[in-house]
């Protein structure tokens, strides 16, 4: 067997790797290339010798891929593959095909398979094991049309490729076999439709008025106190009038209850580490991708019926947006599980992923590869991929993960795709900085926020700076650290994005969202436990209510870990991403048990909603209506002016009651406040003086009596500067 092969490296070179330097021919003798189907030959010439087995060879012409090309040297007979060609711009240029359908399109009468593998020598489909050739089209695209109709068929691609024959998966596949043994032809005309002319899908007004609640399809419902039927699946979410024991809300039902506009699922798509037919034997978040248009079968009531999680999943979401509230999906488009079982790499080897110039695999994801989105059939699978669960399960909007993986024209194609649909999209992502093998000039990160005007970004800096840096494990912030940070707090409710207070995270007020605790990392409550163990359990959870209630009152989008309103703990795992229902379970005994701060979140939640001063869209709006107060150090105050009323917000971070002059006299109602005592006794404070309590986070609200053009001279002392 001929172990040598001479990879095609560039538009003019090969490199030929021998086995040892034994096999290595006479370098005085030359090489030629000779291109079997057509009898041609390509002259070439010795460029150097890189090391004793390896050989750089140069050619004058173009080679073509997906061919049988040979490198003939002396007695030596040496199949030629494509390498590191397919990154070059060059083959970009000349191979992709971005405007391909690509996939199995499945009618009465026949089935079109059509797959992107250029460096490929044959393709065959196999249909329910009978085997159909494919025809090579135009740059690298396969297709066949195959007659009769073969909705809920198995099928799987037969290529050669690299002088190997291998099976393998359909990227594009719709539906899979469980445990994503294979893909399954659908005919979606046959199954179920989600509220095809949109008549419940939420339609915002504005997508500043989001509030985004974070949620695990399994973990939602697994509990079972949570009293749903089809615990920790699809269905599950898509019941409603469900109850703990008690009488509380749970589920589906809760989260309208509850009032947030937008539920953000982890991945719901097809992924690894948990066996489809036995999922209570494992545990995984979803971040583990395999198949990106496939709904993950561990969720389905019917995992062995293809079609069931299809059917299901657009169940939980015509549910939800019965209910009024919209979907936001959690996309992982920037890494597969394992690259070499990828059928990106299986069918076009070296291409989809993101290298670095010597040749290394890029992995800034930090899970062994990047997906190399800035490449023209990677992002036509992204877009593609976006414009399949808008178009067919009419999701409402998309968080990227890792994000900053991601270049910034593919987000921005991805912002173009989303204007076109009937109702706003919601794009949002993590736009952390990652060392990927991609200039930072192209990275959809925050420092680039100008230029992706339509997404959001997840502010990490308000998350620390309310608690801590993530990364220190007892580090604190101005809630568990008796106001540190207190000069951060003008710029974090303004938006983030108004330079009048400092440096800003984002071009406009629109981009932020606004969080301190996610799936990530420990739960808020957790982290307490870590930064403030000598604290009474009451006190700490003042401080989650400061930080819950400094979220929901900042301008931007805020955002909820699903239980953060009612201290959800798991148990100081602080990456539970594979740690099992007893740590990840939504507890719905619990939250029976803390309704009092889920009900101060709720009002939290609907005074935002009631009035847009908590919702502003410009910064030229929150410079009118915005203004920081002068408190006693560290209790920190802004108001609002509304048109007709006033709001003012104040937060002590102390154990110690502390003195307040409120920006002007009245009568000033106590709209919303975790000070027990303030709650039940002092419903209005008359004049201008009061107190507030310690850990305490009040709304005060007075009715306007002056032109909502008019604001009071207020100022700003913070750090020893006055600001008029």
């Amino acid at each position: 067997m001929n172990t040598t092969i001479a990879w095609i490296d560039d538009v003019r070179r090969l490199t030929v790797i021998f086995k040892d330097r034994f096999s290595v021919p006479n370098l005085h003798m030359e090489p030629i290339i000779y291109w079997e189907n057509k009898e041609k030959y390509f002259q070439t010439y010795i460029e150097n010798q890189r090391d004793d087995t390896t050989i750089i060879i140069q050619f004058y012409e173009d080679l073509p891929i997906g061919e049988t090309l040979i490198l003939q040297w002396g007695e030596q007979h040496i199949p030629i593959f494509a390498g590191a060609i397919v990154r070059t711009k060059w083959f970009d240029n000349n191979y992709s095909a971005v405007d391909a359908i690509l996939g199995a399109h499945c009618k009465e009468s026949a089935t079109t398979f059509a797959v992107w593998a250029p460096t490929a020598i044959h393709v065959k489909v196999r249909l329910d094991e009978q085997c159909y050739e494919l025809q090579r089209q135009n740059r690298g695209v396969w297709n066949a049309t195959v007659s009769g109709n073969w909705h809920g068929a198995t099928y799987e691609y037969e290529v050669n490729i690299n002088g190997k024959t291998i099976l393998v998966n359909d990227p594009y596949a719709k539906a899979m076999l469980p445990n994503s043994e294979k893909g399954i032809v659908v005919d979606f005309s046959k199954l179920k439709q989600v509220d095809e002319n949109n008549q419940f899908r939420p339609k915002p007004t504005s997508l500043q008025d989001a509030i985004i609640y974070e949620l695990h399809v399994r973990d939602a419902t697994i509990h079972p106190d949570s009293n749903v039927i089809n615990n920790g699946k699809f269905l599950g979410l898509a019941e409603i009038g469900t109850t703990t024991k008690n009488g509380y809300s749970t589920a589906l039902s809760y989260i309208k209850e509850l009032g947030c506009t937008h539920v953000q699922l982890l991945p719901i798509n097809d992924y690894a580490r948990v066996d489809e037919l036995n999922p209570t034997q494992n545990y995984n978040w979803g971040y583990d991708p395999l198949y990106f248009q496939v709904p993950e079968g561990s969720y389905s009531v019917v995992p062995e019926n293809p079609f069931a999680r299809i059917n299901e999943c657009k169940e939980m979401i015509g549910a939800f947006h019965r209910e009024g509230i919209s979907v936001i999906l959690d996309v992982v488009l920037n890494h597969v599980y394992i690259m070499e079982e990828s059928p990106f790499e299986k069918l076009v080897p070296g291409y989809y992923f993101r290298y670095h110039e010597n040749g290394h695999l890029s992995n800034g994801t930090g899970v062994g590869n990047d997906i190399a989105s800035e490449r023209g059939m990677a992002r036509a699978f992204i877009l593609d991929t976006i414009d399949f669960w808008l178009k067919e399960y009419h999701v409402d909007g998309f968080r990227f993960d890792l994000m900053g993986a991601i270049d910034i024209e593919t987000m921005r194609q991805i912002e173009e795709h989303c204007k076109e649909e009937p109702v706003p999209i919601m794009l949002l992502g993590e736009g952390w900085e990652l060392s990927t093998a991609l200039a930072t000039e192209k990275k959809a990160t925050s420092r680039n926020s100008a230029q992706l005007k339509s997404t959001r970004f997840f502010n990490d800096f308000f998350r620390d700076s309310l608690k801590g840096n993530l990364f220190h494990a007892g580090d604190t912030g101005y809630v568990n650290g008796n106001g540190r940070f207190l000069e951060r707090l003008p710029g974090l409710v303004s938006g983030s994005a108004y330079n009048l207070f400092g440096s800003t995270f984002v071009s406009e007020v629109t981009q932020t969202v606004n969080y301190v605790e996610c799936h990530d990392n420990h739960t808020l409550w957790d982290r307490l436990e870590l930064t403030n163990k000598d604290t009474s359990e009451m006190d700490r959870k003042k401080m989650q209510q400061l930080a819950t209630g400094i979220t929901l009152l900042s301008q931007g989008v805020p955002f909820i870990h699903a239980g953060q309103e009612w201290f959800r703990s798991k148990f100081g795992e602080e990456n539970s991403y594979i740690s099992g229902d007893a740590i990840n379970q939504l507890d719905w005994q619990k939250r029976a048990l803390e309704n009092e701060s889920v009900e101060f979140v709720k009002s939290l939640i609907a005074l935002r909603k009631k009035y847009n001063v908590f919702r502003m869209t410009s910064k030229d709006e929150i410079n009118r209506r915005l203004h920081i107060l002068e408190t006693p150090n560290p209790v920190f105050g802004f108001t609002l002016l509304g048109d007709l009323e006033d709001f003012s917000i104040y937060v002590n971070p102390t154990k110690e009651q502390q003195p307040l002059q409120l920006p002007s006299p009245g009568n000033w109602k106590v709209n919303i406040t975790n000070s027990p005592q303030k709650r039940w006794d002092e419903r209005t404070i008359i004049g201008e003086y009061t107190f507030i309590d310690p850990l305490e986070l009040v709304v005060l609200q007075k009715s306007r009596k002056v032109l909502a053009s008019e604001s009071p001279d207020f100022y700003v002392n913070i750090g020893g500067t006055r600001v008029e």
